[in-house]
């Protein structure tokens, strides 16, 4: 099975997740202040999930017939998300994170609706769990705000 539309929107997927993984493990790395300890571990689990989550969609990819994009180039070209910032002060992280996190569930609503229309409900199956997943990590940083 192929469909143009569905391998393109996951590719954006792909690349979104996987430039969020690497800013989130950035802030993990580099964030500081008196909420420090529960924002480093905080970081830590989601970009856990990330690094599962970004397999997933690439071999999702390759079942549907298409390469799976794997380079900082074409990541960066197809992302929506911008490269993080480890000079930023910690609630900045927070809220960079979780806007980031809102915008992987728009790119993920998008993939949802091309696999409907192709009735590709594998796809769909996988993008409806991340984006359950993205909700509940904005709402988690937003919280910390």
């Amino acid at each position: 099975m192929t469909n143009k539309n569905v391998s393109d929107s996951l590719k954006v997927a792909l690349a979104d997740s996987y430039v969020l993984y690497l800013k989130t493990q950035n802030y993990h790395w580099n964030v500081t202040g008196p909420n420090f300890k529960s924002f480093h571990l905080m970081f830590e689990e989601q970009y856990n999930d990330l690094f599962t989550a970004v397999d997933l969609i690439a071999e999702r990819i390759r079942a549907i017939g298409e390469k799976a994009p794997g380079t900082y180039a074409k990541y960066i070209e197809l992302t929506n998300l911008k490269e993080g910032n480890e000079d930023l002060d910690a609630t900045s992280m927070v809220r960079e994170l979780a806007e980031d996190q809102d915008a992987i569930v728009k790119t993920l609503t998008n993939v949802l609706k091309e696999s409907q229309n192709v009735s590709d409900e594998v796809t769909a199956g996988i993008v409806t769990d991340r984006i359950e997943i993205h909700q509940k990590n904005a709402w988690m940083l937003k919280s910390s705000l």
